[in-house]
């Protein structure tokens, strides 16, 4: 028999898409995340990614990390959670946002075993073109619909300064070039407007956070037809807090650039999706809807529930055959992927 839900004095609408969104990340303080049995995190992710649908987020493109695990259980039907389009383990240059060592690996030698986080895959360090390359293709090989790499100074790290541009040219151009062949494209962790020129001229085609990100700068996204991926994160009631004060720091400085970037992005009209970023602080993970809401200090509700359902569908979709699941997403209409959510009121 069909089950039948009342949905009386309710709205009907496509499922929320979060386009920036950590699966193994979420739940745990980052001290805890980055000493964590791979096992048991997989067995806390799945956890959370039950917690994320129940939230109405019914698909998240997951940039970066290896939830290649949790994916598969999703699809599998052994557990609840978002469809996941997983970008694996994230590619950085050394001393990079991806750079998680101890403070006394280097110098290393090219016999070093890899650190745990890169065995398991939740981030993996390439330097130089050859190396770049090999490590882009395995990432493709292990399932990820896109690559994340890393291009610029982060929060969360503590050896990489905000202002830093991560690669040079050749490598950003041959990260690029694998994914191309893959018929895929590359996000990148970028926030400074100069690290943001130069992965554009590379050919990435979606920025993730873009903080910094400049009026001519923003012009020059709408024409290459690029994504920028936003976040609304707010030094508010909502800060996310850190367990070092170098990050707490970085994070202060980043969010001013954010009213700045929305402005110059509505003025150029470029192509905008909503994410997260919800990482390392287990009382963010449960305010989605709310970062949803923040979207209201620029936005109509009508722009910022399309950029949660249709646009965001729209850039997953850019992942092309790679896509796990073509079809219509984002969507309420007959023949499109049924992920729908109930809402209270309008």
């Amino acid at each position: 028999s069909v089950p039948v839900i009342d949905a009386s004095g309710r709205t009907l609408m496509p499922g929320l898409i979060d386009a920036h969104y950590h699966s193994m990340f979420n739940f745990w303080p980052i001290s805890r995340v980055m000493n964590a049995d791979f096992g048991l995190l997989s067995i806390a992710a799945a956890k959370a990614a039950g917690e994320t649908l129940l939230r109405g987020f019914t698909t998240v493109r997951d940039t970066g990390g290896n939830s290649f695990p949790v994916a598969r259980a999703t699809d599998a039907g052994w557990i609840d959670g978002p469809r996941v389009y997983p970008s694996g383990a994230m590619i950085s240059q050394s001393g990079g946002h991806g750079d998680f060592r101890g403070p006394h690996v280097v110098p290393s030698n090219a016999t070093d075993p890899l650190d745990y986080l890169q065995q398991v895959g939740h981030f993996l360090l390439a330097d130089g073109v050859p190396e770049v390359m090999k490590r882009t293709r395995e990432v493709l090989r292990m399932g990820a619909t896109q690559i994340k790499a890393m291009a610029g100074g982060g929060v969360a790290s503590l050896y990489d300064p905000l202002d830093v541009t991560e690669y040079t040219f050749e490598e950003m151009k041959a990260i690029v070039d694998v994914a191309k062949s893959w018929n895929t494209y590359v996000a990148v962790h970028v926030n400074t407007d100069a690290a943001i020129r130069q992965w554009l001229d590379a050919g990435a085609l979606s920025l993730e956070h873009g903080f910094f990100m400049e009026d001519g700068t923003a012009k020059l996204v709408a024409e290459r037809g690029a994504w920028w991926s936003m976040q609304p994160i707010m030094n508010d009631e909502d800060a996310m807090t850190f367990e070092d004060p170098i990050s707490t720091a970085k994070f202060e400085k980043l969010v001013t650039g954010l009213n700045d970037a929305v402005t110059a992005a509505r003025k150029y009209k470029v192509k905008t999706a909503f994410g997260c970023d919800m990482l390392f602080d287990p009382s963010q993970t449960s305010k989605q809807g709310k970062y949803l809401a923040k979207l209201q200090r620029w936005y109509t509700p009508y722009e910022a529930l399309k950029m949660a359902t249709a646009d965001n569908a729209e850039l997953l979709k850019m992942c092309g055959p790679r896509n796990p699941y073509p079809g219509d997403l984002g969507v309420v209409k007959e023949g499109a992927h049924a992920d729908l959510i109930l809402v209270d009121g309008n």
